[in-house]
C-alpha cells in the first residue's frame, strides 16, 4: 500500500536549471528552489519532484548521469541539496528526486571501467555482446568506440548505455540471466545510490522510464517488477515511509511491481491525451501539428468525449484502488505544455477536473500561470522537448525574474511576448489561473473527500450532459461546452445533496434533482 502521507499530497515538478537563478549564471540552482519554496506551498503543492540534478555531461539535460551522489555543479553542492531537503521539511513539503536506473552516461566510471579488455568489477554492469562485430539481436547498440572487442547496448541515446539488469528470455550466448550474479550487482548499486539520498533527506523518487530495466522481458514485465518488489523490500525495512513514482504508464503492472504511484500520460490513442491533447491522436505530432484535428474534451465545443478517457481510467481505478494511485498531471518535461492548445478558461476546467479526481496529481513548474510553449532550437538533448523546459516567469523585470545574469547566459530564451505571463501580473487578480489553482488546491486539502484515497463514482458520462462525479459526500460536475447543459441526478443521490455550492467556475447548480451546468462551468456541491 501507498505511502500514508500521499493522502493528501499535490506535487510540483521542477525543471531545476529553468526555475531560479540566484547566481547569475543564467542556470536555474538549488538554492533558487529554497527561495521559492513559499511560492510553491503558496500553491498548495506540498511535494517536489525534481527533475535530475546529478553529475552529468549534460547530453540528455541530466538524464545521462556520470556520478549518482554528486548534484551538478552548476545547481550547486550536495550540502545544498541537503539544506533544501530540511527547508522542504521545516514548511511540510516533501521532496522526490529523479533517479535513472536503466542506464547511465558513457562516461560513469563504471562505464569507463567496462570498457576494459582487463576484467574487472563493472566488465558485466553493463550489457555486451561477445564480438564487435556482432549485433544485438535487434536491440539499440555501439560498436567500435571501446578497448574491448564487443558491443554494447543502448537504453535511450547513444550516450546512454543500458545497465545491466539481465535478460528474462535468454537467446543468446552473451545475454545474462536476471538472477545472474552480475546482474544482481546492479541492483545492489542502484539500491546503495537509493540509500544514499535517502538517509539524507529524500523522501523518494520519481523513476525514469521504469519499465526498462530486463530485457527480452514479457508482457508482464516480470523480471523487471521482480527487480523493482526487490527494492520495494529494502524500502519498507529501512525506508518505510519513502515513495516511489514510476514513469510506467500501466498502473497495473506498476503498482504491483512495488511502486506508490505511476503516471498516466504516454498512452497514445486514449487516455490523458483526449482530455488535453487530442491532436496527437489524429495525424498531429507530438511536436504540435496545429493544422490536425483536435478533440481534446477540454477544448471548447470540440468534440471532446469524456468517455474515451473513462474507458481505460475506470478499468484501472478499480483494479488498482487498493495498491495505490494513479498520477494525472498537468505535462511534464517531455510535453507540449497544454496552454498550447487551450485557452485560459479551458485550463481552468482541466485542472479542476485533474486536481479532484483520486490519486495523486502533479502540476508543472510554470503551467499554474499558463507557460507558453515556445518555439526554441534544441538543448541538451531535448528536441520538440525543448519549448517546455524554457525559464519560470516570475515578474516583470529583467529576464522575467528568473535571472540576473545577461539574457545571452540563459540556460534558455525566456518568452519575449509582450504578454508573457508571469507570477506577478497574476497575483492580485482573484479570476487569474494561478489563483484559480490555488483555490482549488486549497479545497483538495480542505475537503477529506477530495483527495487521493477518498471513493470515486461516475454519475453521468452522457453525450449531451455535464460530466458528474462523486468524491465522497461531494458531488462534481463539469462542462467544457459552449452551451448550458443539465443532468438528472439518480434519486438516492439526488436526497442526499443539501445544495450547497463549495467551488464553482462560471455558474452551476443543483435543483429538483437535476446538476444544472453552465456553459464552460465546473462546480463541487455538498
Amino acid at each position: 500500500m501507498a505511502a500514508k502521507w500521499l493522502k493528501d499530497t499535490v506535487f510540483y515538478e521542477i525543471y531545476p536549471q529553468s526555475f531560479r537563478d540566484t547566481n547569475g549564471d543564467g542556470i536555474g540552482d538549488i538554492n533558487g528552489i529554497i527561495q521559492k519554496l513559499d511560492y510553491i506551498k503558496s500553491l498548495g503543492c506540498n511535494a517536489l519532484w525534481i527533475n535530475p540534478c546529478f553529475d552529468s555531461p549534460f547530453k540528455d539535460a541530466g538524464y545521462d548521469v556520470r556520478d549518482y551522489k554528486k548534484v551538478a555543479p552548476r545547481y550547486g553542492t550536495n550540502e545544498d541539496l541537503f539544506h533544501l531537503f530540511e527547508a522542504a521539511h521545516e514548511k511540510g513539503i516533501h521532496v522526490l528526486l529523479d533517479l535513472v536506473p536503466g542506464h547511465t552516461s558513457e562516461e560513469h566510471p563504471w562505464f569507463r571501467e567496462s570498457q576494459k579488455v582487463q576484467k574487472n568489477e563493472y566488465t558485466d554492469r553493463y550489457i555486451w555482446t561477445e564480438f564487435c562485430f556482432q549485433g544485438a539481436g535487434g536491440m539499440p547498440y555501439v560498436g567500435g568506440e571501446s578497448e574491448r572487442s564487443a558491443c554494447y547496448i543502448l537504453n535511450f541515446f547513444k550516450c546512454q548505455p543500458a545497465l545491466n539488469y539481465g535478460f528474462y528470455h535468454v537467446t543468446e550466448p552473451w545475454q545474462k540471466s536476471s538472477l545472474d550474479p552480475a546482474a544482481m550487482a546492479t541492483r545492489e548499486a542502484i539500491k546503495d545510490v537509493m540509500r544514499y539520498w535517502l538517509s539524507h533527506g529524500c523522501d523518494g523518487f520519481r523513476v525514469d522510464m521504469a519499465s526498462s530495466l530486463v530485457k527480452n522481458d514479457d508482457e508482464k514485465k516480470t523480471g523487471t517488477s521482480a527487480v523493482w518488489k526487490d527494492v520495494r523490500r529494502m524500502l519498507e525495512l529501512e525506508f518505510p515511509d519513502a515513495a516511489m513514482v514510476a514513469e510506467w504508464s500501466n498502473p497495473p503492472l506498476a503498482l504491483r511491481a512495488g511502486y506508490d504511484m505511476d503516471f498516466w500520460l504516454n498512452n497514445r490513442g486514449s487516455g490523458y491525451s483526449t482530455l488535453m491533447r487530442d491532436y496527437y491522436n489524429h495525424g498531429g505530432s507530438i511536436h504540435g501539428d496545429r493544422t490536425s484535428e483536435d478533440h481534446s474534451y477540454f477544448k471548447k465545443d470540440a468534440g471532446g468525449d469524456i468517455n474515451r478517457f473513462l474507458d481505460q481510467y475506470l478499468d484501472w481505478y478499480e483494479d488498482t484502488r487498493e495498491l495505490g494511485y494513479i498520477s494525472l498531471l498537468t505535462c511534464n518535461h517531455d510535453t507540449i505544455r497544454p496552454s498550447y492548445n487551450l485557452d485560459t478558461t479551458e485550463l481552468k476546467l482541466a485542472y479542476a477536473f485533474l486536481f479532484t479526481l483520486p490519486g495523486v496529481p502533479f502540476l508543472y513548474y510554470g503551467d499554474e500561470i499558463g507557460m507558453r510553449y515556445l518555439d526554441v532550437p534544441t538543448k541538451e538533448g531535448g528536441y520538440f522537448r525543448t519549448g517546455s523546459r524554457t525559464p519560470m516567469q516570475w515578474d516583470s523585470s529583467a529576464n522575467l525574474g528568473f535571472s540576473e545574469g545577461k539574457a545571452s547566459d540563459l540556460y534558455l530564451p525566456v518568452d519575449s511576448s509582450a504578454d508573457a505571463p508571469t507570477v506577478e501580473a497574476q497575483e492580485n487578480d482573484p479570476d487569474s489561473l494561478l489563483n484559480t489553482v490555488r483555490a482549488i488546491l486549497a479545497l483538495r486539502h480542505r475537503e477529506e473527500d477530495l483527495q487521493a484515497d477518498a471513493a470515486f463514482q461516475v454519475i453521468c458520462s452522457e453525450a449531451g450532459r455535464p460530466m458528474v462525479y462523486r468524491r465522497g459526500s461531494l458531488l462534481c460536475a463539469v462542462n467544457p461546452g459552449g452551451s448550458d447543459l443539465e443532468a438528472v441526478l439518480p434519486a438516492g443521490i439526488a436526497g442526499q445533496l443539501q445544495g450547497e455550492v463549495v467551488f464553482r467556475i462560471g455558474n452551476a447548480s443543483v435543483e429538483n434533482g437535476k446538476v444544472r451546468a453552465g456553459a464552460q462551468s465546473f462546480a463541487v456541491l455538498r
